[in-house]
């Protein structure tokens, strides 16, 4: 340990007049005036110019240090002897001093309120790689910002309550009940972010069983159920061999879709990487599926045979990554392509009934419709069992037991069940198409 010179005595430093005193290696007592004293510690980094470091106020004892803060001459001695030691390890007290402070600045930004616009914003980023895709990852931002940020945007985060978010939810919940659901868990999940990140506390007010559902009714008593429309599953048969009459990619995606019992997105997306011809599978990838999970799909000869077709388009325009591709150079067909050819065979020429419309309202099928046609084909016309049904819809079961035996997709199975409904599709019942068209009409 360095020798100390001849130093200061608590004596000397409480008497001294103003000036500057050393008290040994480094340390010096800079007076001011009678209450104005202060330690300083004069000390030269490695590879650097020398540099003075404040220490803090003097104080005449400990007592003295606790009522008024400052250092004592044993504590001020101690103090910098700790950094002596930092300074011979290659360090900068100064520098370090900063650091710290920096830090402590940052924390108290970190810990200021944050608002409820802001946490969307960090939680949105936050969830940036789990996206679907950039249309859902929209449709987020869209709903919190119109039908929220207005309520509660520019409130603190912690300070959101239940008015807050009733305030958001009300005006939406009779006439928007869908969008109302999904902005409350929506909400919900942002709310529950902050907390996670320190940011509020509590219970989360956008939370449904035990709080909201105790304000709000049931979305099922205020939601009318809106199907989409579809075709009688009888017809199915008439309607694709009208279908295979259309020289067209939308004809032939949509005829896809009908024979896999596929979401049109899914189809739409469709590309030939996913495709195992000689297996006879197609592989829907997790971040393709509604429900975020792998989805196979065993494809019967009808619908080999359009692939086989789209095959032979792939080769005259120089091949695309895409099955179903759009006009553009690598874009996938628009799904408003399969609504217009759909809306075109629901319309009739003059002087005949309406064809290929919903029984139930005489509006234009849709091609989400047609799983309701498999569905409704697969429960009322064959004995195959509900959950191979639903796995080939890509359906979660609803039973959680049932759910934790059946780890299987039923593969096979579901091979048998496509095949049945190719066939089935194969078959044009006489008469049908006419009868059920003259029906919606009246």
């Amino acid at each position: 340990m360095p020798r100390r010179a001849a130093g200061l005595t608590v004596i000397k430093a409480k008497n001294a007049a103003p000036g500057r005193y050393a008290d040994g290696n480094g340390l010096h007592l800079l007076v001011r005036g009678p209450d104005a004293k202060f330690w300083l510690l004069r000390y030269t980094p490695r590879g650097g110019k020398q540099r003075e470091m404040g220490l803090g106020r003097f104080a005449t004892d400990d007592d003295d240090e606790r009522k008024h803060g400052g250092l004592t001459l044993r504590m001020a001695r101690e103090r910098a002897s700790e950094l002596r030691a930092i300074i011979r390890a290659g360090g900068d007290p100064i520098e370090q001093r900063r650091v710290v402070e920096a830090a402590a600045v940052a924390q108290v930004r970190t810990d200021a309120p944050r608002l409820f616009s802001d946490v969307v914003e960090d939680f949105l980023a936050s969830r940036e790689a789990g996206w679907k895709n950039a249309k859902h990852a929209a449709q987020w931002a869209m709903t919190l910002k119109q039908y929220a940020g207005p309520h509660m945007g520019k409130v603190p985060v912690r300070d959101i309550d239940t008015t807050h978010v009733l305030a958001a939810l009300q005006p939406l919940w009779s006439s928007k009940s869908e969008t109302a659901s999904r902005l409350r868990g929506r909400i919900e999940n942002v709310l529950d972010f902050a907390r996670v990140k320190g940011w509020r506390e509590g219970e989360n007010p956008a939370r449904w069983k035990g709080h909201l559902a105790v304000l709000l009714p049931a979305k099922s008593k205020v939601a009318k159920v809106e199907h989409h429309s579809a075709l009688d599953w009888r017809e199915a048969g008439a309607f694709i061999a009208a279908l295979r009459a259309i020289d067209a990619v939308s004809a032939r995606a949509l005829e896809f879709a009908i024979l896999t019992a596929a979401r049109t997105g899914e189809v739409i997306g469709a590309t030939w990487g996913e495709i195992d011809i000689a297996s006879g599978v197609w592989t829907v990838p997790a971040s393709r599926m509604k429900a975020g999970r792998e989805h196979r799909v065993a494809l019967s000869k009808p619908a080999l045979a359009v692939l086989a077709a789209m095959a032979k388009v792939r080769a005259s325009t120089g091949g695309d990554a895409l099955v179903f591709p759009g006009q553009k150079e690598g874009a996938p067909l628009s799904s408003m392509a399969l609504l217009m050819l759909l809306r075109r065979m629901a319309d009739a020429p003059e002087g005949e009934p309406p064809r290929w419309r919903d029984p139930r309202t005489g509006e234009p099928i849709t091609a989400h419709g047609f799983r309701s046609s498999f569905r409704e084909w697969a429960g009322e016309a064959t004995h195959h069992p509900r959950e191979v049904i639903e796995h080939a819809l890509a359906h979660g079961l609803r039973d959680k037991v049932e759910a934790a035996y059946q780890r299987g997709d039923l593969f096979e199975k579901r091979r048998v069940l496509m095949d049945a409904w190719a066939t089935f599709l194969a078959k044009k019942p006489a008469g049908v198409t006419q009868l059920r068209a003259a029906e919606a009409a009246g």
